[in-house]
C-alpha cells in the first residue's frame, strides 16, 4: 500500500491506528479526527488532501508526516510516498481512488458534491432532478451525510448545501403520490413518535391543500370568509409542527453532531426556520385579508411540510440508526420532550429525604445539591451557562421561556441557533473574550409575551474570560406594573 494525496484517511487509520494522533497534531482543525464516529463519516471518503485543506496545511507536509510515522513504527519495508491520483478513470493512482460507476461510494457521493456545485453555480433545481434520482437507488443517508460534511469541511456555507433539499423536493414532485418508504423500527422505539406527528402534518398539510384547491388560485373575498374558520384551524394544527422540529433541533441534532456529523443538522435546521416563515406568512394573511399572499404561502408551506416529512424518513431517521449508539437512544427513551422537564439522574438527581448531604462553600454561604436544584427549578428567570470554550455547562429548568434538553449539555453554543443568527452568537462571543463587552441585551414579543434576554460575560478575579451567562425572563407581569404595592394584600 503506497501512501499519497489520494490515500482515505479511514483507510489509514483503520489500519495503522497510530496514525490518528499523528493526523491530529499536525493542525487545529484535524483534531477532529480524534473522535472515532467522525471517522465513520468524513474519513470513509476524505483523503489526505482533504485533510490537509481542512487543516489549512500543505499536503505534501502532511503526507510525509504520515509516511515517516508510519515508517518509524513498521520499520524499512512500510509503504512511500506515491503520486496524486490521476482523474481519469483507470490511471494509476493512490489506493482506493473513486472509479465511476454507480456502485462506488465514493463515486456516489462525488456525484452529490459535483450537483451542489452544479446548484451553486446557478442551475436550476428541476433540471438536476433526474441526475439525483437516479443516484438515490443507490445512495444512502450516510453518504449524502458523507457529502455534506466534506463541502462544509471544504468551506461551503450551509445555506448553499441547503440547495440539496431543493433537489431532493424536485424528485419528490416528479413522483406524485409517492409514499414514504418508513425505515424499520422496533417497537416503542425513541423515532417511532416522530414518525406518528409526520403522519399527523402530513394530513394537515393535505387539508390545507384541499381548502386551497376548492378557493383556486384568485378566491373572491365571500368564498374567502366562508372557508376562513377552516383555514385558520388547519394552520393552527400546522403550528405542530414547531413542537416536531424543535424535537429534532434539541434532541437528535446534538447526538448526531457528538458522532461527527455536523453538517446534516445545521442543513435541516434552515429548512425548519424556512417553514416557521411560511407558517408565519399564511397565519399573518389570513388574519389580513391578504388573498394574494395567501395563495403563495400557504401553498408553499403545505408543499414543505410533505417534503420534510419524505426527508426524515428517507435522511434523517437511516442517519440516526446507523450513528446512533444503543446508550443514545436509551438517553433519548429516559428523557422528556423539549418543553418537559428530563428525567433526574446521575450526580445531579435529587436527594430528598437523605441525611447527612454535603455542604457545598459559596462565597457567601453554603448549599447542598438538593438545595442548589431547588433553587435553580424556582428562579422567576431561568439560565444557560457556556464555557469559554462555548459548550453549554448546564440550564436551570422550572418554567422556562424557551425550551432546553439533557442533550444540549457539552454541546457548541453555536449549533444551538439557527444558522441564520449564528453570525450575532459569534459577534457576542468575540466581543466578550476580547474584553470590548460585558452584555449583550435584547427583548422581543414572542407568542404574545414580552421577553428580556440578557447574556453577561463570565470572568474570574483575575479578569479573565471564563464563558457566558444567559438570562431570560418573561417581563410581560413586570412590565404591567405601575404604581407601589407596599403591604400584603393575600
Amino acid at each position: 500500500m503506497d501512501i499519497g494525496p489520494e490515500t482515505k484517511v479511514g483507510v489509514l487509520t483503520e489500519r495503522y491506528p497510530f496514525l490518528v494522533e499523528v493526523i491530529a497534531r499536525q493542525a487545529p482543525g484535524l483534531g477532529k479526527l480524534r473522535n472515532p464516529l467522525l471517522r465513520r463519516t468524513f474519513g470513509r471518503l476524505a483523503t489526505l488532501a482533504d485533510a490537509a485543506k481542512l487543516g489549512g496545511i500543505d499536503e505534501r507536509a502532511l503526507v510525509e508526516a504520515v509516511v515517516e510515522a508510519v515508517r518509524n513504527h513498521a520499520g524499512p519495508d512500510a509503504p512511500g510516498a506515491a503520486p496524486r491520483a490521476a482523474e481519469a478513470a483507470g490511471a494509476a493512482g493512490a489506493v482506493q481512488a473513486a472509479q465511476p460507476g454507480t456502485g462506488d461510494r465514493a463515486y456516489r457521493v462525488g456525484e452529490l458534491k459535483g450537483i451542489l456545485r452544479e446548484l451553486h453555480a446557478g442551475h436550476e433545481p428541476e433540471a438536476l432532478a433526474e441526475r439525483f434520482e437516479a443516484l438515490l437507488k443507490d445512495v444512502g443517508a450516510t453518504e449524502i451525510a458523507e457529502a455534506e460534511q466534506q463541502l462544509v469541511a471544504e468551506g461551503l456555507p450551509e445555506e448553499e448545501i441547503k440547495l440539496l433539499c431543493d433537489v431532493h423536493a424536485a424528485v419528490f414532485r416528479r413522483q406524485p403520490g409517492q409514499k414514504v418508504q418508513p425505515a424499520d423500527l422496533p417497537a416503542g422505539h425513541p423515532l417511532e413518535a416522530l414518525r406518528r406527528e409526520n403522519e399527523a402534518l402530513i394530513a394537515l398539510a393535505g387539508e390545507l391543500r384541499g381548502i386551497l384547491a376548492e378557493l383556486g388560485p384568485h378566491p373572491g373575498r365571500a368564498a374567502f370568509e366562508e372557508r376562513r374558520a377552516d383555514l385558520e384551524a388547519a394552520l393552527s394544527g400546522l403550528a405542530r409542527t414547531e413542537q416536531h422540529y424543535l424535537s429534532k433541533e434539541y434532541r437528535l441534532f446534538p447526538i448526531l453532531e457528538r458522532h461527527g456529523a455536523e453538517a446534516p443538522p445545521k442543513v435541516m435546521w434552515a429548512v425548519h426556520d424556512d417553514i416557521r416563515a411560511l407558517l408565519k406568512r399564511a397565519i399573518a394573511a389570513v388574519a389580513a385579508g391578504d388573498l394574494d399572499a395567501l395563495a403563495g404561502a400557504a401553498l408553499e408551506l403545505a408543499r414543505q411540510v410533505e417534503e420534510m416529512a419524505f426527508k426524515e424518513e428517507q435522511i434523517l431517521f437511516p442517519l440516526c440508526l446507523d450513528l446512533f449508539a444503543e446508550e443514545d437512544w436509551s438517553a433519548l427513551a429516559a428523557g422528556e420532550r423539549p418543553g418537559g422537564s428530563a428525567q433526574a439522574s446521575g450526580a445531579g438527581a435529587s436527594h430528598a429525604g437523605r441525611a447527612g448531604q454535603d455542604l457545598l462553600p459559596l462565597h457567601t454561604g453554603h448549599l447542598t445539591v438538593e438545595q442548589l436544584n431547588l433553587l435553580f427549578d424556582h428562579l422567576p428567570v431561568d439560565l444557560t451557562v457556556v464555557d469559554e470554550e462555548d459548550r453549554v455547562l448546564f440550564y436551570s429548568e422550572g418554567r422556562r421561556v424557551f425550551p432546553r434538553a439533557p442533550e444540549i449539555i457539552g454541546r457548541k453554543v453555536q449549533n444551538c441557533h439557527p444558522p441564520a443568527s449564528v453570525h450575532v452568537v459569534e459577534r457576542i462571543l468575540a466581543s466578550f473574550k476580547a474584553g470590548e463587552r460585558d452584555v449583550a441585551e435584547f427583548w422581543l414579543e414572542y407568542r404574545g409575551r414580552f421577553v428580556h434576554i440578557r447574556y453577561m460575560a463570565l470572568r474570574d478575579d483575575a479578569g479573565s474570560y471564563r464563558g457566558v451567562l444567559e438570562v431570560v425572563q418573561d417581563a410581560t407581569d413586570v412590565r404591567g406594573l405601575s404604581g407601589q404595592r407596599r403591604l400584603l394584600d393575600w
